[in-house]
């Protein structure tokens, strides 16, 4: 099985934000991959199904950003789950440029409540994520202020028209793995 997880806040006041981008790519998969819709699984809203040769599941935590963790700790139980090769975890960075993006295989959470809580939860920094870029707060601008502000129609669009490549990406770490897509995709 393979788990790509896309940190975020639920609620609608929070579905334009900056800290939501990786909930775009996984709305974005949903469709693609025509896994349904997703449903509420307690500390997560889940779309599951097949892709290819590969068992999938896409998990929003429902647990607002600095307790996401939550919602990935039952993945060390499951037999045979492999942190490493088979989560990839979908964020927001204020570190990259809007309409750039990474795929890493570890690294630490750079400041990141959600990537803490991920790696407090799962005991490891080393599992694969993909950093999508929403831009530096501007001078005088806090950055819970920017992470929680809806991003301007142009900045926007430039990460809607970034999804297809993302979704490609992802699918080439679901296939090949994190060098594949660091390769292939990287900005």
């Amino acid at each position: 099985m393979k788990v790509v997880c896309g940190l975020g806040n639920p609620g609608s006041e929070y579905e334009d934000t900056r800290h939501n981008v990786a909930w775009w790519l996984l709305d974005r998969l949903a469709v693609e991959w025509r896994l349904g819709e997703f449903d509420d699984m307690g500390l997560a809203a889940v779309a599951a199904g097949t892709v290819g040769d590969h068992h999938v599941r896409l998990v929003k935590p429902l647990t607002y950003m600095n307790r996401s963790g939550a919602a990935l700790a039952s993945l060390q139980r499951l037999p045979g789950f492999d942190i490493g090769n088979d989560l990839l975890v979908v964020v927001d960075d204020v570190a990259l440029d809007v309409g750039r993006f990474r795929f890493r295989p570890r690294g630490s959470a750079g400041g990141h409540n959600g990537l803490k809580s991920v790696e407090a939860a799962l005991g490891t920094k080393e599992y694969p994520r993909l950093r999508i870029g929403v831009g530096a707060p501007p001078e005088g601008v806090g950055l819970v202020e920017w992470v929680l502000s809806p991003l301007p129609d142009d900045e926007e669009q430039r990460i809607l028209d970034l999804l297809p490549t993302l979704a490609a990406g992802v699918r080439v770490w679901l296939d090949e793995g994190t060098e594949a897509a660091m390769r292939r995709f990287n900005r």
